[in-house]
């Protein structure tokens, strides 16, 4: 394994925990999946550059897009949790009172 794709693995793996583990603000979640977008997108940018060919090169284009709407969508969400409830604690959301 090279140390390029150990560092992102270890990187993606770090988020996916921190997503996992550190579930008490809705702002660390989002900054847990911003983290695994990242590496996932550094990966697949690298991916094309490693094997010399250019087919795979819109695929990190995609991810990127994808990425800026996921997080357009979550501080959207943030907000406007943060104006309903007062806090973005994930402990005092309840999804079934809206």
């Amino acid at each position: 394994m090279s140390f390029i794709l150990f560092t992102l693995s270890s990187a993606f793996t770090v988020s996916l925990a921190g997503l996992a583990f550190n579930r008490s603000h809705l702002l660390l979640a989002l900054l847990c999946l911003e983290g695994m977008m990242l590496s996932l997108f550094i990966a697949l940018s690298s991916w094309p550059l490693q094997l010399e060919t250019t087919m795979c090169m819109t695929t990190p284009m995609l991810l990127l897009a994808f990425a800026a709407c996921e997080a357009g969508a979550g501080l959207a969400l943030l907000v406007a949790t943060a104006r309903t409830h007062g806090t973005d604690q994930m402990q005092n959301l309840n999804l079934l009172q809206c």
